[in-house]
């Protein structure tokens, strides 16, 4: 089934699982390693996806990958600041009704069990702490559920319970795609380098001329500035008189946006949880994208992120 791995290990047909990792924006990166195991002739059996793992995996259990790929190439802030459907101050910052609908456009209207290929979505019980791995029903739910970051999305209420992201409990699902009967799993972990990283970019080429990438860093931060101030901009114009000191506090001092605290949060305790699930649930093969620069919002750097999960898709299938 796996040359590359017949031919190094000699190992017997094994079944595939494919586990992807939260991550954000950083996510798009799921796009290019599925497509370098796929030039490799690896072929998946199994799919468990946390949050934007989640909707990728979604899209590629139901076969429209491609699709997919070629619609978040032409993401810029506009279109994610539409997709951000400000309610604050309600149970999140961000509605998801958009959202949910960005995810039905590119999946069909089907059940989880009904997919060609097996797949989960990984959510988090708000009320008791419990991972839940969700594999039969509606599967835009699914992914609206697994996708809803505390504090940003609102969460899904399923069957009585309040979900929210899967990053929570399990941010890289090794274990759910080895309980749905993988026996060889392939990882990608997003978080490895995510904390302390302030770089808004990085030099890929020694030889690049200075002032180009200076050129290019400067737009990509003047493209996240339009994003984050058109994001405030709904904030302020919530009537809410809880906000009223919150605000002058926050034009007096130069403090960082709520986006950015609710953000880097959640960075730091992906990163500790992911650390620790890696080490109790090891996958055979582990794939980290070097995507630590990315932030939160900046889904229209999609290249930047596909291409760097390709590449290092590539580096590790041929390594092992």
């Amino acid at each position: 089934m796996i040359n590359i791995f017949r031919r190094k290990k000699k190992i017997p047909s094994k079944k595939v699982g494919l586990a992807l990792g939260s991550g954000s924006a950083r996510g798009w990166a799921h796009i290019g390693v599925i497509r370098a195991l796929a030039e490799a002739g690896v072929r998946v059996d199994y799919i468990a996806g946390t949050s934007i793992g989640a909707l990728v995996g979604a899209v590629y259990a139901s076969g429209g990958i491609d699709t997919l790929e070629e619609v978040v190439l032409q993401l810029d802030w506009k279109k994610i600041a539409y997709l951000s459907d400000v309610v604050f101050p309600k149970s999140g910052l961000i509605d998801g009704k958009k959202i949910a609908g960005f995810i039905q456009n590119h999946l069909k209207e089907i059940n989880i069990e009904d997919l060609p290929l097996p797949f989960c979505a990984v959510s988090t019980d708000m009320t008791t702490g419990n991972e839940i791995a969700i594999k039969e029903g509606n599967i835009i739910e699914a992914v609206r559920a697994s996708i809803s970051v505390p504090g940003i999305f609102t969460p899904v209420k399923k069957n009585g319970v309040f979900l929210v992201d899967g990053g929570l409990t399990n941010p890289v699902p090794v274990s759910v795609v080895r309980q749905m009967g993988a026996d060889f799993v392939i990882a990608v972990d997003l978080n490895h380098n995510i904390i302390g990283n302030t770089d808004s970019g990085k030099i890929t080429d020694i030889n690049m001329n200075k002032k180009v990438f200076e050129k290019k860093g400067q737009q990509e931060k003047r493209e996240k500035n339009k994003l984050v101030k058109a994001l405030n901009k709904r904030i302020k114009t919530i009537d809410y008189p809880a906000l009223t000191h919150i605000r002058e506090w926050m034009n007096k001092e130069p403090v960082p946006s709520i986006f950015e605290v609710l953000t880097s949060s959640i960075n730091i305790m992906e990163t500790q949880i992911t650390a620790t699930r890696l080490k109790t649930d090891p996958p055979d093969i582990l794939i980290q994208p070097n995507l630590g620069h990315l932030k939160f919002l900046e889904y229209n750097r999609a290249k930047e992120a596909i291409d760097e999960g390709y590449k290092v898709g590539q580096d590790k299938i041929k390594s092992f």
